[in-house]
């Protein structure tokens, strides 16, 4: 994957790796041991990165190659 594919390298460092942490914990399904910020949330799906089933987030795709 290019760096222009990757989102989260347009982003300053502390966030990318906030950003990449928060997927990890989706992907694990520990959101209820380490909720999610909802700004952070918000941003997350309008990059395409995640998405909402059944009232939990999900990685897309996308989400699971940016990791």
């Amino acid at each position: 994957m290019t760096d222009q594919e990757n989102q989260l390298a347009g982003l300053d460092l502390d966030t990318a790796i906030r950003f990449r942490w928060v997927l990890r914990d989706i992907r694990g399904k520990r959101t209820k041991l380490s909720p999610v910020r909802p700004n952070d949330l918000r941003t997350l799906i309008a990059m395409g990165l995640v998405e909402m089933q059944d009232e939990m987030p999900v990685l897309t795709s996308k989400g699971d190659r940016a990791l």
